[in-house]
C-alpha cells in the first residue's frame, strides 16, 4: 500500500490550491479524508482523482450544490451522468439567457453611446448625467 498524500501533493495533484480541497470538504462536496498517525489529512490516488473531477466540474461553472449532489452520486456507487446532463443543460440554457440579456443591454448603451456622443460635457440641470435620465430630457 502506498503512502498518504498530503493535502499539498494531492493538491498540486489535481491542480488545486489546499483552500480549495478544505473549502470543499468544509462545505460537503468532498468527505472529511482519513488522517494519518499524526493528524494530517491523507489522500490516495482515488481522491485525486475526485478533486481533479469537482475542480473539472467548478471550472464549468456547476453550483457547488449540484457538485455536492454529483459527487454523492458517485460516492453511493452510482452513475451521476444523467445529473450531469441535466446540470448541463440546465446550465447552458442559463448562459444562453445571459447572453440574449447581455446583447440586449449591448445594444441599449450602444444607443445611448450614439446619443450622446454631441452632448456637451456639462449640463446646467441638477441631474447627475441627461444621457441616462429615465424622463429622457436632454440638456438646456
Amino acid at each position: 500500500m502506498q503512502q498518504a498524500l498530503k493535502i499539498g501533493e494531492a493538491a498540486k495533484k489535481a491542480g488545486l490550491a489546499p483552500s480549495a480541497i478544505r473549502y470543499y470538504e468544509e462545505s460537503g462536496v468532498l468527505p472529511e479524508p482519513r488522517r494519518t498517525d499524526s493528524g494530517y489529512r491523507g489522500y490516495e490516488e482515488g481522491d485525486v482523482d475526485l478533486l481533479r473531477f469537482v475542480a473539472r466540474l467548478r471550472a464549468l461553472e456547476f453550483p457547488l450544490s449540484d457538485v455536492r449532489e454529483i459527487v454523492a452520486l458517485r460516492r453511493d456507487g452510482k452513475a451521476p451522468c444523467g445529473k450531469v446532463r441535466a446540470t448541463i443543460s440546465r446550465e447552458a440554457a442559463a448562459i444562453e439567457s445571459r447572453i440574449a440579456d447581455l446583447q440586449r443591454l449591448k445594444k441599449e448603451l450602444e444607443k445611448l453611446e450614439a446619443e450622446a456622443r454631441d452632448l456637451p460635457d456639462t449640463w446646467p440641470t441638477a441631474c447627475v448625467c441627461d444621457v441616462v435620465d429615465p424622463a429622457g430630457k436632454r440638456g438646456p
